[in-house]
């Protein structure tokens, strides 16, 4: 067995109603003033009122930033961190996907350290503790509550830089299910197979442990008995949590293992045609899996009968049945059945195929630099790339 070490430094509160014990954990870490970060959508289902009413009434001052996009943007990380200075806050709340939770991390380095958030792009170049983060997930997909990572948008590229730090830690993340109840079923659709894929790419890389196999076993355990029954009705309070749990546990997952192709791949995808995160993923996976499947050594067989609902025997299975598993799933759920679709639906137009094969290159010269690639389970070069855009096609 290989040398792996691991630690989950958060305070982790998991629970319907737990969003009530807020202001105690505001006090805990002697703050007095939070800002809320989050986005337009989760503000006109009151979320944002509701989550600023338990920290008034407790006296605490709340100030909000509603404006963050799907993708979020450079821009936007300033705009954010201006906000958070003029306030005079001293601590992060982030309410909602992945989106505002990335953008209240990199608030938290520049509001604390200065600069722009592309100068802390790459591995280790956070200096130290970002201002107090507490995260409350509104989708169960991203583990982003629990992740080491912040993905923005930089226009002035077409390209989504990484910052990589375990300062960005939140140092509490509040697991409610009574926040997601609200999804829509395509929101719960793309977030819950985005957190599975989490765990699937972290269980199958070249860089998993046990520490990481167990946290995405049980990830994929939860996600695939519960995700279909979340988006066919979201008030199912069983299966809300078991999402927020199992995509917890494949943040943790991914934290230590890393990623693979599916998210080298989909970040240019979102960042040249501003495709949702989740969907992105959601159609390339298949493609991956079967071009993964030359490397597989007996996990794709688990994974198939974390999703399938008859399970397989090890006599009987073959790893294209797993390729087939997933189109299944994402068929029932709703996720569109190739990358044309979702570019199309994306744009709310035909995009013409000229204009997509013109993006090849460019996305899969960007998906090269992604050090997920490094630990897919089968090597991939350029051309590799290309080809399996083009497949995803």
């Amino acid at each position: 067995m290989k040398e792996f070490s691991f630690s989950v430094p958060q305070n982790i509160m998991v629970g319907r109603g737990s969003m009530a014990k807020l202001p105690e954990i505001v006090k805990d870490l002697e703050g007095s003033h939070a800002l809320i970060i989050s986005d337009p959508g989760l503000e006109g289902l009151g979320l944002v009122d509701k989550i600023a009413g338990y920290l008034t009434q407790a006296g605490l001052v709340v100030d909000r930033f509603t404006d963050v996009e799907a993708n979020p943007s450079v821009a936007t990380v300033e705009k954010a961190a201006a906000k958070f200075k003029e306030s005079g806050a001293d601590l992060l709340i982030a309410l909602g996907g992945g989106s505002p939770m990335d953008v209240a991390k990199a608030v938290g380095v520049v509001a604390k350290y200065g600069g722009s958030i592309t100068e802390y792009e790459g591995a280790h170049k956070v200096p130290g503790r970002i201002i107090p983060l507490i995260a409350l997930p509104t989708t169960a997909g991203t583990g982003s509550e629990v992740t080491a990572f912040s993905v923005i948008t930089d226009h002035e590229r077409d390209y989504k830089l990484t910052v990589f730090s375990y300062e960005l830690l939140p140092i509490y993340a509040i697991l409610d299910p009574d926040l997601i109840m609200t999804a829509p079923a395509s929101v719960a659709a793309a977030c819950g197979i985005d957190a599975f894929i989490h765990a699937e790419e972290a269980y199958i890389s070249t860089a998993a442990s046990p520490f990481s196999d167990a946290m995405a076993e049980k990830a994929m355990e939860l996600i695939g008995g519960h995700i279909r029954r979340f988006v066919a009705n979201r008030q199912d309070g069983e299966a809300a949590e078991a999402m927020m749990v199992g995509s917890l546990f494949a943040g943790i997952a991914f934290s230590f293992a890393r990623l693979g192709n599916v998210h080298a791949m989909s970040h240019p995808v979102s960042a040249c045609f501003n495709v949702a995160h989740g969907v992105a993923n959601a159609v390339l996976l298949p493609v991956i899996a079967e071009y993964n499947a030359l490397a597989d050594h007996g996990k794709y067989l688990k994974i198939y009968n974390y999703i399938n609902p008859v399970p397989a025997c090890e006599g009987a299975f073959e790893p294209m049945m797993l390729v087939d598993a997933i189109k299944s799933l994402s068929e029932e759920i709703g996720i569109p059945a190739n990358l044309t679709t979702a570019i199309c639906q994306a744009a709310g137009r035909e995009v013409s195929p000229k204009e997509i094969e013109s993006r090849i290159t460019f996305m899969a010269t960007d998906a090269m630099k992604s050090g997920n690639v490094a630990v897919n389970p089968r090597a991939t070069r350029q051309r590799d790339m290309e080809m399996l855009y083009r497949k995803a096609l």
